[in-house]
């Protein structure tokens, strides 16, 4: 998935008939990958990369959000896929502060060149796995708590629409607190 093109007047995703071959529940999750892409795009356009990192009002910087969107989507579907973490993934996971700030200072295009990278690589692992059997179940983590390949895509789409939200209300107070 690279930076959409978004329709004007705008569409959502799941009213512009893409994705009409996938199955129903991977499709739904590809259209919230779409939405997500649009409104990061939309919500951080014209924000500093100091702005990226900042933390108003004691909010978590919008940079941990963006990294956490596109490392946490490809660690769900590795579960899904019914993997483990790899070495590298759980490296990252490490490095993933508590949301206070990033230990590097990267420039919001490359952390939103991250997230389009997860979700374009996201897109064929959804499009195989929305043709499994979707109650086949499946461990997450260590202690293997109990999913679903149906319950981890969902979770996929759930997971990367909450954290938009934060990245939506943390940009529009960033904005705000430029008057």
């Amino acid at each position: 998935m690279s930076t959409p093109e978004v329709p004007v007047p705008y569409v959502e995703p799941w009213l512009r008939g893409t994705h009409a071959e996938v199955p129903a529940v991977g499709r739904a999750v590809l259209h919230a990958l779409d939405l997500a892409l649009d409104d990061l795009t939309k919500w951080t356009a014209g924000l500093t990369d100091t702005e990226v990192h900042a933390t108003p009002l004691g909010l978590t910087a919008l940079a941990f959000h963006l990294r956490h969107i596109a490392r946490s989507t490809d660690r769900i579907l590795t579960y899904a896929e019914g993997n483990q973490l790899s070495a590298e993934q759980l490296k990252a996971l490490k490095a993933e502060p508590g949301g206070l700030e990033l230990q590097d200072k990267e420039p919001l295009a490359v952390l939103l060149a991250e997230v389009g990278a997860s979700f374009s690589n996201a897109a064929g692992r959804v499009r195989v796995l929305s043709t499994a059997k979707l109650d086949t179940l499946r461990g997450v983590g260590r202690k293997q708590l109990p999913t679903s390949i149906g319950g981890a895509l969902i979770h996929v789409a759930d997971h990367t629409q909450r954290h938009v939200g934060q990245v939506v209300t943390t940009a529009k107070v960033l904005k705000a607190l430029r008057k």
